[in-house]
């Protein structure tokens, strides 16, 4: 059973996300509370919302052997960009939507561009994007901004039964992602430039297209994540990507749900349970009244664990790359040997 743990990384996600429920469940029921209460639930999986959305887009450019730290700016952006656009009015929500993801779009093309194209590491590159955002938003806005009509606040406030209608965007999102990951040319290509791209381009793969969309799609999901907060703020706001800290988040969830942050290998679902595990650990310390202070200390420590079980997934995985090298050489030697004898 432990082998196949590591073997694998979805089984322990899975056994880890049983564990933090059992775990919550106990702490939950010490205060008084059902942990597993509708509404409980509800919180939880609101929660997981927004971070799933950015954690999602933060999947692709991984697998790819990038990341993206402009998120957190993007979501701040496109908050305002579709308050102000929508300014109240219900007629206004399609082109908000279609202003605000185009430009997000447009953000992830230069991210992609400057990685794919110019060949600045994606830390660099998107951390210089975010920062020029965030100098725009410094610059044009002094608080919140714009109105959001009640019919699009709906998005944010609405659910069925204790399922919140955005967690169900969320999941079938992650499916549609899921299927372009692994049913899809374009996937296998962003898997293959992730874990080599000079075999890969060696094998007539082109390296910049799966790269750029990969950036593209992260944009997107990220402005879809600052529209969801939009509808529930009723409001843009230039600080709402900062206050949720969602690129360093989003990274860890990555990372904490199997994903390789040299690229290569990794799934969406995994991802979807480090987002899990992050929103009950958040909701835990929430229902105990826990300090924030503590809160981001609990959240520190679990994002060290991942980057820990990362590190030793990355050693195992080069031992068995080298092994298998090694036993090819000499196999190759033996057959030199062999003909040689002839």
């Amino acid at each position: 059973m432990i082998a196949r743990l590591r073997r694998e990384p979805a089984l322990i996600v899975v056994v880890v996300l049983l564990f933090v429920l059992v775990v919550g469940a106990i702490l939950v029921a010490t205060v008084g509370r059902n942990f597993f209460s509708p509404g409980n639930i509800r919180d939880i999986l609101t929660g997981m919302s927004v971070l799933g959305l950015v954690a999602i887009g933060q999947t692709l450019v991984i697998i790819g052997g990038s990341l993206d730290l402009s998120v957190t700016q993007v979501i701040s952006l496109s908050s305002l960009i579709a308050a102000t656009t929508m300014a109240g009015n219900p007629a206004n929500i399609p082109l908000a939507v279609a202003l605000t993801l185009g430009v997000c779009a447009l953000i992830g093309l230069v991210n992609g561009y400057l990685v794919a194209g110019l060949h600045v590491h994606g830390f660099i590159a998107t951390l210089g994007v975010g920062l020029i955002i965030q100098g725009y938003l410094n610059t044009a806005y002094s608080g919140s901004a714009g109105e959001v009509p009640w019919a699009f606040q709906l998005l944010g406030a609405t659910g069925i039964g204790p399922v919140p209608v955005s967690t169900i965007i969320m999941l079938v999102l992650a499916f549609a992602v899921s299927i372009y990951l692994n049913r899809t040319r374009a996937g296998a290509h962003l898997f293959a430039v992730g874990g080599d791209a000079e075999i890969a381009r060696l094998s007539g793969v082109s390296i910049k297209r799966p790269i750029i969309m990969a950036h593209v799609l992260c944009s997107i999901f990220a402005g879809l994540a600052g529209l969801l907060l939009a509808s529930r703020l009723g409001v843009g706001s230039p600080t709402v990507g900062d206050q949720g800290g969602y690129a360093l988040l989003s990274i860890a969830a990555v990372v904490l749900g199997g994903t390789l942050l040299m690229g290569g290998k990794g799934s969406v679902w995994g991802t979807i349970g480090g987002v899990a595990i992050f929103a009950v650990v958040d909701n835990v310390m929430s229902v105990m009244q826990i300090s924030p202070f503590i809160k981001n200390v609990v959240r520190g420590v679990v994002i060290i664990a991942a980057v820990a079980v990362y590190s030793r997934r990355v050693v195992q995985e080069r031992r068995a790359r080298f092994a298998a090298q090694e036993a090819r050489a000499t196999d190759a030697s033996h057959l030199e040997h062999a003909g040689g004898a002839k």
